[in-house]
């Protein structure tokens, strides 16, 4: 998808400090379980997500406003698009609120990470992409350590396991939309139009549900927080570092967030993985590595070829 609108004026000001847009990348995406644990202390699962896009729709909203750069006919022209794509976030959002409430924050980061393995199954079954012996053998390692940590002794994190794997599927199958149709968007205006999307489907479920209720002053600061840097900040370096980075370079890169989620769950609340649970997010991020250095081999493969034919 275009980037060039991507909160104009970011990608400027990181122009040449690639090793801060990594290092604070990593900082604020290892974050996104970590507020869903904190908000658990104040909040349902639903009315957290909820107000930490809302929080996340308001300012992007106002930034573009400012700019004038909202764009409302790009929304109806492509009204069924952010509505699918906005219930598949609301839904992975709320699983994955949800599931802080039966697995520590550390062991579903790592759990999370399967989200490579969705989406090279997506673009295998649904895109009708290749797949290597490489690939294959990636997928094969992530889905045994999704197995070793989904398979531990007591209900409460198999269902939590359960509830991170279907998190992690549903946004798989959102980017692999995102990628069929909706390359062609300007960024700005779509970043605004799937939040917002995203959370008014927060809203109609948490409203079905009987889950909303209005936060406290307590719970607010932890909301505004979330909301700007797991959601704003953390999207905008996203696509910052991703232009910077080579793709397979930027997803081997981001294998390294559940560390330090793993850190930030026992210096924040005690909390640490088991160690059948760190076998079985090892495993899982050996494979995201191998499925992405083959994805990046065999694109360079292509190339060559593609060069000497000419």
């Amino acid at each position: 998808m275009s980037e060039r609108a991507a909160l104009p004026g970011v990608g400027q000001r990181f122009a040449g400090s690639a090793p801060l847009v990594v290092a604070v990348l990593l900082l604020v995406d290892s974050l996104h379980y970590v507020f869903a644990r904190i908000l658990r202390n104040y909040l349902p699962p639903m009315t957290s997500a909820l107000f930490v896009l809302g929080v996340a729709t308001v300012e992007t909203a106002v930034f573009l406003g400012i700019r004038r750069q909202i764009r409302w006919a790009i929304f109806r022209q492509h009204a069924r698009f952010f509505l699918s794509v906005g219930l598949m976030v609301a839904l992975a959002t709320a699983l994955s609120y949800t599931s802080v409430k039966y697995v520590d924050p550390g062991t579903a980061s790592l759990l999370g990470q399967t989200s490579t393995l969705f989406a090279l199954l997506f673009g295998l079954f649904w895109l009708h992409e290749n797949m290597s012996v490489g690939e294959w053998l990636g997928a094969g390692v992530t889905l045994l350590g999704a197995f070793i940590i989904g398979f531990q002794p007591g209900d409460y994190l198999r269902l939590g396991s359960l509830l991170v794997l279907g998190s992690a599927a549903i946004y798989a199958l959102h980017a692999a939309v995102v990628k069929r149709f909706g390359g062609d968007i300007e960024f700005g205006n779509f970043f605004l139009f799937r939040i917002g999307s995203t959370t008014l489907f927060l809203l109609l479920l948490g409203a079905g549900g009987g889950a909303l209720i209005w936060p406290g002053r307590v719970a607010w600061p932890f909301l505004l927080l979330g909301g700007t840097v797991d959601v704003v900040i953390s999207r905008v370096l996203y696509y910052v570092a991703l232009r910077r980075l080579r793709m397979s370079f930027h997803a081997i890169l981001l294998t390294l967030s559940p560390v330090i989620t793993v850190l930030w769950s026992l210096a924040l609340f005690g909390e640490r993985p088991s160690v059948q649970g760190l076998v079985g997010g090892t495993a899982v991020i050996l494979g995201v590595i191998i499925v992405t250095r083959s994805k990046q081999k065999a694109r360079n493969r292509l190339e060559k070829r593609g060069k000497s034919g000419l």
